[in-house]
């Protein structure tokens, strides 16, 4: 880390307290506008995945930059929409929707993505003649946790490709428009093959016979990122190259040319986090050196939930003598642990500790278990940082809950 973000961050969190996590927004850009680099297809589009992150200033800044938004929930198309992005912009990929929620969406105007036979069914029985989008189960398993792995025969997402002409049946009894085709392989993507192999296992059901009204075809996120100092960068330039060739074949057998379409989050927002908290305690236990912060895994969850590797440093000691130690929150779990074993330099009480990538799936995750609000949030704006989202008081947090409770 240069100085100059070490002190960026230092400063930031004397001014807006800890815990804190900050939000590069110029990074976030560079990550947007190099996909346009790696994968040189002309009617490329990127479409972010909301869940990762929905600071409010962050998706201003995707939208700016020209990105769409792959939303999961109703909420979620409603921040996009109040954040400026394009009721075209948006495609709307829900899990399990229900009936209500169908119809609130299709109100919007957004593009529905549906992944099971009898949704489609009902969707087209409620709208016929509508366009959609519909989500297939890739048949390839991978991700960098059991977890977040959203292809095979396991997952509850997607229609089996097997099922292709079922989907072809519904639409055409419906009248129903079917503009793309979609699938997911998983989180953290371990191997290139599995996106070429799950590329190669849409493409072969996106006929024309089949599916005559297609724009695009959608082939989600999932894209890996560096999180470990000694660890490879992935090959995006090889994996780009390949993925644009492939398609140019597909769409010559096709007949024209479709959209090609990608819905990351980590890959956009991870490495542009930072999240800032302060030690309190540093204990010895025999053989254990524990050092207490003043958060905890409701606060940033992914260590504890899916056994997340993040690389965590001391900001304030950087130059010290390494030790080995746990570090761990204030929550009332033993298993409330950032880093366990982790080298870092050597901690002291009332030094500043600094989780990478914590930009994707962390905030976003949080929680006020043990009723302990969640942190503020700044972004960094080139060279100003700026808030964004205030911390809740204690106190600020029970008239909350008050307020949404029927008697008090």
């Amino acid at each position: 880390m240069n100085e100059s973000t070490r002190t960026t961050l230092i400063d930031a969190a004397a001014e807006h307290g800890t815990p804190l996590y900050l939000y590069d927004l110029n990074r976030v850009a560079d990550n947007y506008r190099r996909l346009f680099q790696l994968i040189q297809w002309p009617s490329l589009g990127i479409f972010y995945a909301m869940k990762a992150n929905y600071n409010f200033h962050l998706l201003q800044a995707l939208n700016r930059e020209g990105a769409g938004i792959d939303a999961v929930s109703p909420a979620e198309i409603q921040m996009a929409l109040k954040a400026g992005f394009p009721v075209e912009s948006i495609i709307y990929t829900a899990n399990n929707m229900t009936e209500s929620e169908m119809r609130e969406v299709h109100e919007t105007g957004v593009l529905m993505n549906i992944d099971t036979l009898s949704t489609l069914e009902k969707y087209g029985r409620l709208f016929p003649g509508s366009n959609v989008c519909v989500r297939f189960n890739p048949d390839v398993k991978d991700g960098e946790n059991e977890k977040i792995m959203t292809g095979g025969n396991l997952t509850k997402f997607g229609i089996l490709l097997d099922d292709a002409d079922k989907v072809g049946e519904i639409a055409s009894r419906y009248g129903l428009k079917v503009r793309g085709l979609h699938e997911h392989t998983g989180s953290g993507l371990q191997m290139s093959e599995s996106v070429f192999k799950s590329m190669e296992n849409i493409m072969a059901v996106a006929t024309p016979e089949r599916f005559p009204d297609l724009e695009f075809l959608d082939f989600g996120g999932g894209f890996k990122v560096t999180v470990r100092p000694d660890e490879e960068p992935f090959d995006y330039e090889s994996m780009g190259v390949r993925i644009t060739e492939m398609f140019s074949r597909f769409c010559k057998g096709y007949g024209r040319d479709l959209a090609l379409y990608f819905e990351p989050g980590k890959y956009l927002v991870s490495d542009a986090g930072y999240f800032v908290m302060e030690v309190n305690t540093v204990k010895n236990n025999r053989d254990r050196v524990i050092c207490g912060t003043d958060s905890g895994f409701p606060q940033l969850i992914r260590p504890t939930l899916y056994n997340a590797y993040h690389h965590v440093e001391n900001l304030t000691n950087p130059e010290g003598e390494t030790m080995v130690c746990d570090i761990c929150g204030n929550i009332c779990e033993t298993g409330d642990l950032f880093a366990e074993q982790r080298e870092v330099s050597r901690i002291r009480e009332g030094d500043l500790l600094l989780v990478r990538n914590a930009g994707a799936y962390c905030y976003s995750m949080g929680g006020i278990y043990n009723m302990r609000p969640m942190p503020a949030e700044v972004v960094l704006q080139d060279e100003s940082v700026l808030p964004s989202r205030k911390r809740m008081s204690a106190g600020g947090l029970v008239e909350q809950i008050l307020l949404e409770t029927e008697r008090v």
